[in-house]
C-alpha cells in the first residue's frame, strides 16, 4: 500500500532525526498525509514537519528539511525505489513524487487483489454491534429513515471491510403507550369501515395508512371484529395491525437492500423482566435512588447535566430504563462497541445514555452518531406533500420513484450532520449532473471498452502486462488516474474508522471524473498492440476499484446503461 508505505518512511524518518538529536520528539505525532492540490506539489504531501517544530523549537521548514534528507536518501535511488524525490515547500510541508515503476507495481496489485482490494485487517477479531433505523411499528417508513438506512448499511460494509465482525440490529420500540394508541386508531378506522359507532382518539395516528390496515384487516376477518368483546377486540386489531406495520418495514427495507442480521423487540425485552432486573441492580449499587414515589439513576455522577427518572411514580419504567436493559443485553452478546445512529432530535438523550453504560462498567463502549434530516426537493423546489396520499412523503414512494442506486448514493452524498437536500428531480436524470448516474455510466463505459475490444478481436486477456509495456503509460492523464485509483485504500481506512461513508461518494466521483478525462483525450484501443494492452490494463483497474466503491455503498455497478 503506497499510503502505508509513505506514512512508515515518514514514522521512520522521524525517529532517526530525534535518535541523533536532530529534533525533539518523545513520540511519532499524527501527521497528515494526503494529495496536494497542485499537481507541481508532487504525488502526496505530509505536514509531519509542522507538527514538530513546536516540540523542538525549531521553525518548521528547517525541521522539513531535516526530515526531507533523511526520507530521500533512505526511498530515493540507489539506496530506494518508493520515491524520485522529496521537496521541502511553504513554511514546512514535504512533497513526495513517487517513483514511475513503484506506481506501476502498485497498478499490478489492484489486479490481484482484486474485489479484496481496498480492505484492511484492522478489527482483530472486534465484534461491533450498529443500530439503526429503529423506527417505532405503528407506520410506513419516512425518507429521514432511509437515509439512516443508507448511512448504517454502508457504514457497516465499510467497518467489515477493515475487519470488523459487524452485526446490523433493528430494534423495534413495541411496547408501551405508542402501541396502545395505533391499535385504538386502528379500531376506530374498523369500526368506522363497519358502520359502527366510534369515536376517534384525540392523540391517535391520522395518517391514511391507518384506514388502509384497518381495511386489510376486515378484507381478511369480513369484520367479525366488530361484535367482538371490546377488550379483545382492541387487543386482536392492535396486534395484526402491528405485524402489518412490521411487515411494511421489512419490506421496505428489502427493497432497499438492507437485510438486518437482529430485529430486537422491546416487548420480549420487558417480558424478561430485564427492565426490572437493571433497575434492581443500579439501586443495589447505590446507582440509583428513591426520590417522591420514583426511582431515579444518579447519572450526574458520570456527566450528565442532572438525574435522571428510572421508574415513575405511578409504576411504570421509563424509556430511559428500558434503554439501559437494551444496552446491558448487548454487552450480554459479547459486542466489543456499541454504535447507534439517531435522530439529531434525540441529542439531548446521548450523554445520559453513555452516563449508563459507564455506570454500568462499559464506558467508552457507545458511540451515538447523530444525523439530520433530509429536505425534499424537486427541481430546486421543496416538496413537503406526497402527490398520491396528500400526506408526507413516504420512503416507499420515494424508492418506487428514484430507485434503489440513486437512493442510496444520494443519502450518502452528504456528512450525516448536514442537513440534505435530495432532488428528485436529479436523482432519475440520466445526465452527468445526477453523481451516481456519473459514476455507474463511468463504470458502463469501460464495460463497452472492453466489449469494443473484444469486437475487433483485441486480445482481453486477464493475464497481466509486464514491466515494460506498463511503462508505455506515460500521459499525465494516465498518471493522474493511476494516483487516484492508490487513494482508494486509504480512504476505506478512514471512512470506516471515521464512520464517514460520504466521504467514498466523494471519491468515487473524483475517480470517475478522472477517468472520463483520461478516456476524452487517449485512444484506449489502437492499432498499437502493446499500448493498447497497457490501456486496457488501467482500464481494468478502474473498473476494479469503481465496483468496489459501489459495493462498500450498496449500489450497483451496471456493465450497460
Amino acid at each position: 500500500m503506497i499510503a502505508r508505505e509513505l506514512r512508515g518512511l515518514i514514522d521512520e524518518a522521524i525517529r532517526e532525526a530525534v535518535s541523533r538529536g536532530e529534533i525533539a520528539a518523545s513520540e511519532v505525532p499524527d501527521f497528515v498525509l494526503e494529495r496536494p492540490r497542485h499537481k507541481a506539489h508532487g504525488d502526496w504531501a505530509t505536514n509531519a514537519a509542522m507538527v514538530l517544530a513546536g516540540a523542538s523549537g525549531r521553525k518548521p521548514r528547517e525541521v522539513a528539511e531535516v526530515l526531507a534528507r533523511l526520507i530521500e536518501k533512505s526511498a530515493c535511488p540507489p539506496a530506494g525505489s518508493v520515491l524520485r524525490a522529496v521537496e521541502v515547500a511553504g513554511p514546512g510541508f514535504i512533497n513526495l513524487a513517487l517513483e514511475r515503476d513503484r506506481v506501476l507495481s502498485e497498478l499490478v496489485r489492484v489486479a490481484r487483489e482484486g474485489d479484496a482490494y481496498g480492505r484492511w485487517d484492522l478489527g482483530a477479531g472486534m465484534r461491533i454491534n450498529v443500530e439503526f433505523v429503529s423506527a417505532n411499528p405503528v407506520g410506513p417508513l419516512h425518507v429521514g429513515h432511509g437515509r439512516w438506512a443508507a448511512l448504517g448499511d454502508a457504514l457497516c460494509n465499510l467497518l467489515e471491510a477493515v475487519g470488523f465482525e459487524v452485526d446490523r440490529e433493528f430494534y423495534l420500540n413495541d411496547f408501551g403507550t405508542q402501541m396502545e394508541i395505533f391499535a385504538a386508531s386502528v379500531e376506530a378506522r374498523y369500526l368506522e369501515l363497519a358502520g359502527r359507532p366510534c369515536e376517534f382518539p384525540p392523540d391517535g395516528y391520522q395518517g391514511s395508512y391507518v384506514m388502509d390496515i384497518a381495511r386489510e384487516i376486515m378484507e381478511e376477518d369480513e369484520g367479525r371484529l366488530a361484535d367482538a368483546p371490546p377488550q379483545l377486540r382492541r387487543a386482536e386489531l392492535g396486534e395484526r395491525a402491528y405485524g402489518i406495520a412490521l411487515s411494511h418495514i421489512r419490506k421496505s427495507m428489502d427493497a432497499f437492500g438492507v437485510h438486518f442480521d437482529i430485529w430486537f423487540s422491546e416487548r420480549e425485552l420487558q417480558g424478561s423482566g430485564a427492565v426490572r432486573e437493571a433497575v434492581a441492580g443500579l439501586l443495589a449499587r447505590g446507582l440509583a435512588y428513591e426520590r417522591d414515589g420514583a426511582v431515579w439513576m444518579a447519572t450526574s455522577r458520570f456527566g450528565d447535566d442532572k438525574d435522571r427518572v428510572l421508574v415513575r411514580s405511578n409504576g411504570a419504567p421509563t424509556y430511559f430504563a428500558a434503554d439501559i436493559a437494551y444496552h446491558l443485553n448487548k454487552m450480554e452478546r459479547g459486542y466489543d462497541r456499541l454504535i447507534n445512529i439517531w435522530g439529531a432530535d434525540h441529542h439531548g438523550y446521548v450523554r445520559r445514555m453513555q452516563a449508563a453504560m459507564e455506570a454500568n462498567g462499559h464506558a467508552d463502549r457507545l458511540e451515538v452518531i447523530l444525523g439530520q434530516l433530509v429536505n425534499l426537493k424537486r427541481g430546486g423546489e421543496p416538496v413537503r406533500m406526497s402527490k398520491r396520499t396528500g400526506e408526507m412523503v413516504t420512503f416507499d414512494e420515494l424508492l418506487e420513484e428514484v430507485g434503489r442506486d440513486a437512493a442510496r448514493y444520494l443519502f450518502l452524498t452528504r456528512s450525516q450532520d448536514t442537513a440534505l437536500d435530495f432532488d428528485i428531480q436529479l436523482a432519475v436524470e440520466q445526465s452527468l449532473e445526477n453523481p451516481v448516474y456519473y459514476v455507474q455510466y463511468a463504470h458502463a463505459r469501460i464495460c463497452s471498452i472492453l466489449r469494443y475490444g473484444e469486437g475487433r478481436g483485441v486480445e482481453l486477456s486477464q493475464e497481466i502486462p509486464g514491466l515494460d509495456t506498463l511503462r508505455l503509460l506515460e500521459a499525465e492523464e494516465e498518471w493522474d488516474l493511476a494516483i487516484k485509483l492508490f487513494e482508494f485504500e486509504e480512504l476505506v481506512r478512514d471512512a470506516a474508522l471515521g464512520r464517514a461513508p460520504h466521504r467514498l461518494t466523494r471519491y468515487l466521483e473524483e475517480l470517475a471524473a478522472a477517468f472520463h478525462v483520461f478516456y476524452n483525450r487517449h485512444r484506449v484501443i489502437s492499432d498499437d498492440a502493446a499500448l493498447t494492452s497497457a490501456r486496457l490494463f488501467l482500464c481494468r483497474c478502474v473498473l476494479q476499484v469503481l465496483r468496489n466503491g459501489l459495493s462498500l455503498l450498496g449500489v450497483s455497478a451496471p456493465e450497460r446503461m
